[in-house]
């Protein structure tokens, strides 16, 4: 039997290979399509359909041009794709069906592909969410919530160690009021997110790859940079997904604490910012904005991560 490839050594080989800290984020809103996009489809989805499916299926079609394209696109540029369920699973069995022909599209394309599921529940549910992802879709990594514990991401967490795959639990997210749980002080001392870093930390250690790195990530949001530097930190070896570049206000300037000694060590996805450039690139088409945008966020990262 063929040795299976450690994602962590497969997402820190593509770092190297692209020169690229950057992950697109696959979140797809209607109204934020550019309108050409939108028309060119409409005809043919309002014929396939009337009633209540008519709109689903217009969307869906409108989803799969746009984000075939954006996949072609960004493939040389771009670390992964980080495709986010919940824009998928809202158009229902359609939406669903669209979501594994995108993970296929992108893997055939030389991406990695991170589903954005923050899945988490009690272990024989969560033995079926990471089945139907990791083993069934098949993306290279997954999304997790530890709220439940070890035993609700003990699925995950084996598949990190014997199946190759990448499970990122969520440390310290993006949001502004992350802070209400993720910052308690615990009666022993510390937060409640370093708590969960240490933890994370512990997962790992039977899932490290070749050069160090563990297939269990954390998700740590840029939104945060002092405490995100400290947990790098803290975490060593620990590959960091981390959101909230652009539209949410991280910048490049404020990530070089995400990257370890070597400039590595973290990816950074942008959703919005790449995929609807356009709307703030006027005279430019979309196809265009998306890629100077990708291109840019790419060199002002490498940048921060202290490479040139």
């Amino acid at each position: 039997m063929a040795e299976v490839a450690n994602f962590a050594d497969l997402l820190l080989e593509a770092i190297e290979q692209k020169r690229s800290h950057v992950i697109v984020g696959l979140d797809p809103e209607y109204e934020l399509l550019p309108p050409e996009v939108r028309a060119r489809d409409s005809a043919s989805s309002q014929v396939q359909a009337d009633g209540k499916w008519a709109d689903l299926i217009h969307r869906v079609s409108c989803y799969r041009a746009f984000l075939t394209d954006v996949l072609d696109l960004v493939k040389r540029d771009a670390v992964a794709v980080k495709v986010q369920i919940a824009f998928f699973e809202a158009l229902r069995a359609p939406g669903y069906a669209l979501y594994e022909e995108l993970v296929e599209a992108a893997r055939a394309l030389g991406l990695l592909v991170i589903a954005d599921v923050k899945r988490g529940d009690i272990g024989s549910t969560a033995e079926a969410y990471a089945r139907a992802h990791l083993d069934e879709v098949a993306t290279h990594a997954v999304t997790v919530n530890p709220y439940f514990g070890s035993d609700g991401l003990e699925p995950f967490l084996r598949r990190a160690r014997e199946g190759g795959k990448g499970v990122f639990v969520l440390v310290k997210t993006s949001n502004p009021s992350s802070a209400e749980l993720q910052d308690l002080e615990l009666a022993q001392g510390g937060m409640v997110h370093q708590r969960v870093a240490d933890l994370v930390k512990a997962w790992g250690e039977l899932a490290r790859g070749s050069r160090g790195y563990s297939a269990v990530g954390a998700v740590v949001g840029g939104t945060h940079p002092r405490e995100a530097a400290s947990l790098r930190q803290r975490m060593p070896g620990v590959p960091f997904l981390v959101p909230g570049y652009g539209a949410q206000g991280a910048s490049a300037g404020v990530l070089a604490g995400v990257f370890d000694e070597n400039g590595t060590g973290a990816v950074v996805n942008s959703a919005r910012a790449i995929l609807y450039a356009y709307r703030s690139r006027p005279g430019m088409s979309w196809k265009d904005a998306t890629l100077t945008e990708l291109r840019e966020m790419r060199q002002a990262l490498w940048r921060a991560a202290g490479r040139g």
